[in-house]
């Protein structure tokens, strides 16, 4: 099949690349030219305009917009949908508030252009793994479109088959999911977020626990100096909390036990306060997840051992720079 991507930076220029890998055409447009220049000798059309690039499209377009959540999401799908024609569709991947995709959708559905959400977990490192998708939108449409959905998706791998599955849709053990309707795809990966700042927060604890045994305010019987990477390692092996997160950590650890080039500056992307939000529309009791939020948020006052942590998880997966500690 054919995708449209707009947005190259680290996840859209490496959908691009997986796409191509698996046979699919593409075309791209970027602000970068520099960024179209180089997916473009990797076998993408290139497009030095939004014009240019919806014209170099095969109807029925795809186009798949892959910028921050906001204005500029909302400003580029306004101008592409303005010269799309009926059947078309547009795809929105970022961290767009599911509230706005409701919301486009029917804009866009009175104009005959068809919307669907992807919520896409993978960050850097989903060229090579695969992403996990989380899919809003008409049924028709997402089926259409279900082999650009199947080539992005991490697979089976080898993680064990969950009994009592039979029957069940094939496509949630490949990693991705039609969730429900349009906004749908957004709402999962929102509560995916903030379950997210829900563990980075209690291993980041944890440790922050673990390196403060050694304090001069304990009892000198009761002091250990514990080896952070290594016990970050042993848990990634046979124990009940290992995951990615823990295998990011065991490796930032190996790399700088004291974290000394993270500032312990945690930023928030918007998913998390819109779970919470939910969970006040819902009267749904979130205190862990409410408590990460606001963690971050106290951290750009004050740095702990803890938020280098989850600075280091932040890196790692998502390739978030946080300001030098000075």
């Amino acid at each position: 099949m054919q995708l449209g991507m707009i947005g190259l930076g680290r996840m859209g220029g490496n959908i691009v690349r997986r796409l191509m890998r698996h046979g699919h055409s593409t075309v791209v447009y970027d602000k970068d030219a520099k960024a179209v220049a180089g997916l473009a000798a990797d076998g993408a059309q290139g497009s030095a305009t939004l014009e240019e690039f919806v014209a170099k499209l095969e109807r029925p377009r795809t186009a798949w917009v892959m910028l921050p959540a906001g204005r500029i999401t909302e400003t580029t799908i306004d101008t592409i949908a303005g010269v799309m024609q009926d059947g078309d569709v547009i795809i929105d991947g970022g961290n767009t508030f599911w509230q706005d995709d409701v919301r486009r959708g029917k804009a866009l559905k009175q104009r005959g252009i068809h919307y669907v959400d992807v919520g896409t977990s993978g960050g850097v490192w989903g060229l090579e793994r695969g992403y996990c998708m989380m899919i809003g939108g008409e049924k028709a449409v997402v089926d259409r479109l279900d082999p650009i959905f199947a080539a992005l998706a991490p697979g089976a791998g080898d993680i064990p088959r969950t009994e009592g599955r039979e029957g069940r849709d094939p496509r949630i053990e490949q990693g991705y999911i039609h969730a429900g309707p349009v906004g749908a795809g957004h709402f999962v990966k929102m509560i995916h977020n903030g379950i997210e700042y829900g563990l980075m927060q209690a291993y980041a604890e944890g440790f922050d626990i673990l390196k403060n045994a050694n304090i001069d305010a304990l009892p000198a019987d009761h002091r250990y100096d514990f080896d952070l990477a290594d016990i970050a390692e042993v848990w990634r092996r046979g124990s009940v909390i290992p995951s990615w997160l823990l295998d990011l950590t065991s490796t930032a650890l190996a790399d700088s036990p004291q974290l000394s080039e993270y500032s312990g500056f945690v930023e928030d992307s918007g998913e998390g306060r819109w779970t919470v939000n939910a969970a006040i529309d819902e009267a749904v009791p979130a205190e862990v997840l409410t408590a990460a939020l606001y963690t971050r948020f106290r951290s750009r006052k004050e740095h702990t051992f803890a938020e280098k942590i989850l600075s280091a998880m932040r890196a790692g997966f998502g390739g978030h720079k946080e300001p030098k500690s000075k």
